[in-house]
């Protein structure tokens, strides 16, 4: 049901962003200055037939190869297009085959938008439960990203577990998506409005960071959460009370990463080298390392640094010889800020 019912209802039901009865597929973030100049590069039609959740544009991306599961029509893949550059490529892959021809067909209008000789972007037809049977290969991402779609699967399981398979050493799967506070009933998926709104296909959330690690990837982090409003009267009844929130994670590609936040002493300290992120840059919720500030990290921390693409961008103290314990405050709790704890917005998707 889930694949026939996410076909149906993105590329039939919805017609645009202003047919969703929920804000579960909308981005309220505020996007920086970077990437509110390459939306302004991207074409009507795809910006309208836009249903992300979340930004997945991480930073530090120039010349890097990116996947894109579920693309849709197409606003991630050349808003990324731009920010890799020309050097870079976006491969977009997505089931939906109305999606996919809004994509397609202002693929040339994007080339000659970006003053590229050639288009860096591709877009596939398939199933992301099934990234098997596409021509892609093994360990020749550096980056694939997810916006608002692995929830609509059934075998998310089999997302990451490809996912992790398709990502080069210190590779990152940095995505977005809708989790409840609870196991959702699996009698909702039925309902194909919810699973359609992303809410009956959610995680709980520590079934995800479960999973997440099952499939290779140790210590998710969480980047960014918000409360989700369900202000639609019938589907809150439906819902009996759970609690839904969007989030954005990045996972890293790091054989080896312990299960808890280690101490070693360690530290780092940020060059500013980042191009759009030149005053701090952020690892996840709890590590916004301002330029310039000697900065202490846990082991894992040190390693999503030094093993990745960020390393050029650091400075680096300690070493892995004295371990002083676990760090403080690393808990099991709930991770997400609850509705009165957020501050809610009342921008428009991007």
């Amino acid at each position: 049901m889930n694949l026939e019912n996410s076909r149906s209802y993105y590329g039939q039901t919805l017609t645009g962003s202003a047919d969703l009865r929920t804000d579960a597929c909308c981005t309220t973030e505020a996007p920086p200055p970077t990437v509110r100049a390459a939306l302004a590069n991207v074409h009507e039609e795809v910006k309208r037939r836009y249903y992300g959740c979340g930004l997945v544009v991480p930073d530090a991306i120039r010349g890097l190869s990116v996947l894109d599961l579920g693309s849709g029509s197409g606003q991630d893949a050349y808003l990324l297009a731009q920010l890799v550059g020309e050097s870079g490529r976006v491969v977009g892959v997505d089931a939906t085959a109305e999606q996919l021809q809004v994509a397609r067909r202002h693929l040339d209008w994007h080339r000659e938008r970006f003053g590229y000789g050639t288009s860096n972007v591709a877009f596939l037809e398939g199933d992301i439960e099934r990234l098997d049977e596409l021509p892609l290969d093994e360990a020749s991402f550096d980056l694939i990203v997810s916006n608002c779609v692995i929830n609509l699967v059934a075998d998310k399981g089999a997302v990451f577990r490809a996912a992790h398979r398709l990502l080069k050493p210190g590779g990152e799967l940095y995505f977005s998506d809708v989790y409840a506070d609870r196991r959702v009933p699996p009698a909702l998926l039925a309902d194909p409005v919810l699973h359609g709104e992303c809410l009956a296909g959610a995680l709980y959330w520590g079934d995800f960071v479960a999973l997440a690690k099952a499939s290779g990837f140790g210590d998710p982090r969480l980047v960014s959460d918000r409360p989700l409003a369900i202000t639609d009267r019938e589907i809150s009844a439906k819902l009996d009370g759970i609690s839904f929130f969007s989030a954005t994670y990045r996972l890293f590609k790091l054989d080896g990463l312990e299960p808890q936040c280690e101490d070693y002493g360690q530290a780092v300290r940020y060059r500013g080298t980042i191009a759009g992120a030149e005053r701090s840059v952020t690892l996840d919720k709890h590590h916004v390392i301002e330029t310039g500030r000697i900065f202490p990290v846990c082991g894992n921390s040190w390693r999503m640094i030094a093993e990745t693409r960020f390393a050029e961008h650091f400075e680096f103290f300690g070493d892995f010889s004295r371990h002083f314990g676990v760090f403080a405050g690393c808990g099991t709790a709930l991770p997400f800020d609850s509705a009165d704890a957020a501050a809610v917005g009342g921008s428009a998707c991007c």
